[in-house]
């Protein structure tokens, strides 16, 4: 045994240096290893449904929603969370599927926003809250949306502030590449509107992307396809030009079939997009938000909390209007 290993070392030892250190985590495709995407047969849409199946809005919610593949998301509401990411991940693992689940608890999460506030008590909670995370998921298939807004969400923050942000954001990374080696990870990146593509290279560049497998863009909003492709293969000129590497980019299209108005929380008159898949101009096309969940206590959402299911407003995006 001790004559093998040494052979080993030495076959090793004789690779180009690129090579020899390549991170394993970054080997597999979860797409390959599974046959489609995950259900989520707890979503709210689906709840509602369930819940009101004499409700004449149920059916077209049903087909056009409840049933189409949507992220999952994780934060401080998910309870202990090794077990719950391990559990939807186990269940999709069952059927050959591939999930798509969120991580959003993040120290200071949505600190200039507001509407989503909350996240984890301290940088140090968020650490050992993130590794859990990644050690549920373990060597199973699945696709994580890392932190939506972090990166857009510095309009109001100190330089200290962040610092500590990216610095979780990498360390994130870190515990993803160590613990869960069958996961593509995507660092999320805000969307067009919220700053330029040289700014958003140079962000993800300090908060870790080189780690990650790529980054997502559009998550919770409303731009088009077109107009995310655009500005993804813009961040990755930045990151080419300035660092030397690109990476793989996802859409958020769950709500975007009628574009923006310019607005971001809770609009009128939006529609539901292309349902999840791979390509489409992006590496994958997927619906990250919820269609029908509200973004906060706003718009056409007056009265509710973010994360609450309103079947009138998801009814009308599936029409749009």
């Amino acid at each position: 045994m001790r004559r093998r290993l040494l052979a080993l070392a030495a076959a090793l030892s004789s690779l180009p240096l690129a090579l020899a250190a390549a991170p394993a985590a970054h080997a597999a495709d979860p797409t390959t290893m599974t046959n489609g995407f995950y259900v989520d047969p707890d979503s709210s849409a689906k709840r509602w449904v369930a819940a009101n199946p004499g409700d004449g809005r149920a059916p077209a919610i049903n087909a056009s929603i409840a049933n189409t593949p949507t992220a999952r998301w994780f934060g401080s509401w998910s309870g202990t969370i090794g077990t719950a990411t391990g559990a939807y991940v186990g269940a999709a693992d069952a059927r050959d599927k591939l999930p798509i689940l969120v991580a959003y608890n993040i120290y200071n999460r949505d600190y200039c926003g507001g509407h989503s506030g909350g996240g984890a008590s301290s940088p140090s909670a968020y650490a050992n809250w993130i590794a859990q995370f990644a050690g549920g998921i373990a060597s199973r298939p699945a696709v994580v949306v890392l932190e939506p807004d972090s990166l857009g969400d510095y309009g109001c923050m100190t330089q200290a502030q962040i610092d500590e942000r990216e610095s979780m954001l990498t360390g994130a990374l870190a515990e993803f590449n160590r613990q869960a080696p069958n996961t593509w990870v995507y660092l999320d990146a805000g969307n067009p509107a919220w700053a330029s593509a040289a700014t958003m290279a140079r962000r993800l560049h300090e908060a870790g992307l080189r780690q990650a497998h790529g980054f997502s863009l559009n998550v919770s909003n409303y731009l088009t396809t077109a107009e995310n492709t655009a500005y993804g293969n813009a961040v990755n000129r930045e990151l080419g030009a300035r660092y030397g590497y690109t990476k793989p980019f996802v859409v958020d299209t769950s709500r975007n079939g009628n574009g923006s108005n310019g607005q971001w929380c809770n609009p009128s008159g939006r529609r539901i997009g292309t349902p999840t898949q791979l390509g489409g101009g992006a590496e994958m096309l997927l619906w990250i938000k919820v269609p029908g969940e509200s973004d906060g206590n706003c718009g056409v959402g007056t009265g509710s909390s973010a994360g609450q299911f309103l079947p009138e407003v998801a009814y009308k995006m599936i029409y749009g209007y």
